[in-house]
């Protein structure tokens, strides 16, 4: 996330420079590297390293949200942004479900890959490899993505009929100087602050019950815990995400009409707030019925986090026209990996904390993890009330 913070306005700009599509190849081609390094680190400090390098050239998040919103026509803008949220949840979900499943191969299938073996000398190299296969065939894939950035239209065009361009140099001394003149500040845009200011408050929320919901999960009962193994937590990550899947495609788009940005995010953010508050409660369960509710809950929270993040996607990119998109999302991508660097040490903190507490009157144990969550999410609750946000 620091990675990601130093260079997302400068991957940003270079989009709105040269185009989505070079910017988009060149984060998938980080991936397959990055990723596969950190599969083989040896140490600590090695995969720390890999990791921030990953986030220096990783701006995909950024510029494909401006591609989503400009590769389809307006009325679409919704589904297409919803299609961009719901990769990037399920991506959330299945990557720890994956993690789960296929770290330390050689101990838990033994009968599959040895110890002597390239997975049982790199116990977390089959997860970073088989994701970094994927990633091959993406960037396979997205070489034959159609460009949307106007301006380099508008220069095909112009080669075609150059009369028309040089009609446009000579009004305005050339397309490119009228741009950069033309362009307002960013930092001035005060409907774009705000929702970045909203959008991260909702981030450091997310990752930072994404990092609790996990130790949670695996503690033990007698810490408030469910007692799950990983490949137990996998499961209910990989059927969240299947849910989130049908979710976002078949019933955000309707309801966005229906409803309208606005009242989406504000409806997600109130009925986020009783939904982690039953979850110390959820413990309570056993069998059948604990994993039955369980993974309600968590399609539930997942549907709720994705529907209130699809909505400021939307919003920010119609608070700023085209050509500086990239820039917009590389600073709201910036804002967001600042936010988003102190969830997990902040979240494995909190849940530290609240372990050795659980014999304490006021809020015990994980209900004050909840809690402070809570507490969190209410905060940007009351920050969608910003005038400049509608």
């Amino acid at each position: 996330m620091i990675g990601r913070a130093l260079t997302s306005i400068f991957w940003g700009k270079l989009a709105d420079r040269y185009g989505r599509k070079p910017i988009i190849l060149i984060g998938t081609f980080s991936v397959i590297i990055f990723n596969t390094l950190f599969g083989l680190s040896t140490s600590f400090w090695l995969a720390i390293s890999v990791r921030f390098f990953l986030g220096c050239f990783n701006c995909l998040l950024g510029v494909i949200r401006a591609y989503a919103s400009e590769v389809v026509s307006e009325e679409y803008n919704a589904l297409s942004l919803s299609v961009v949220s719901t990769s990037r949840g399920i991506g959330l979900i299945l990557g720890p479900a994956i993690g789960g499943y296929l770290a330390q191969p050689a101990e838990k299938y033994p009968s599959i890959f040895s110890q002597s073996s390239v997975f049982g000398r790199f116990p977390y190299f089959l997860p970073s490899f088989v994701i970094s296969v994927y990633a091959t065939g993406v960037l396979i894939a997205c070489w034959w993505l159609p460009e949307t950035l106007h301006t380099r239209c508008r220069i095909a065009q112009g080669r075609l009929n150059p009369t028309e361009l040089n009609d446009d140099e000579s009004r305005g001394g050339g397309l490119d100087d009228q741009k950069i003149i033309s362009k307002p500040s960013l930092l001035r845009n005060r409907q774009l602050m705000a929702i970045i200011i909203v959008y991260c408050v909702f981030s450091l929320q997310e990752i930072a019950y994404s990092e609790i919901f996990s130790l949670w999960a695996v503690s033990d009962r007698s810490y408030g815990g469910l007692s799950f193994s990983s490949q137990d937590v996998g499961e209910v990550l990989a059927i969240s995400g299947l849910g989130l899947l049908v979710f976002q495609l078949l019933v955000y788009p309707p309801l966005e009409k229906t409803l309208g940005l606005l009242v989406i995010i504000r409806l997600s953010a109130v009925l986020l707030i009783p939904l982690l508050s039953c979850y110390p409660y959820i413990a309570l369960l056993t069998g059948a019925t604990l994993h039955l509710v369980i993974n309600c809950a968590s399609i539930l929270k997942n549907a709720l986090s994705i529907s209130l993040v699809t909505g400021l996607f939307i919003m920010l990119n119609k608070a700023v026209p085209q050509n500086q998109r990239g820039a917009a999302n590389g600073i709201s991508m910036t804002a967001m990996s600042v936010f988003k660097s102190f969830g997990p040490a902040g979240g494995g903190v909190l849940f530290s904390w609240a372990q050795k507490r659980q014999d304490a009157t006021f809020l015990p144990g994980d209900e004050m993890v909840f809690l402070v969550l809570n507490l969190v999410q209410l905060v940007g609750l009351i920050l969608t009330f910003i005038p400049y946000i509608s």
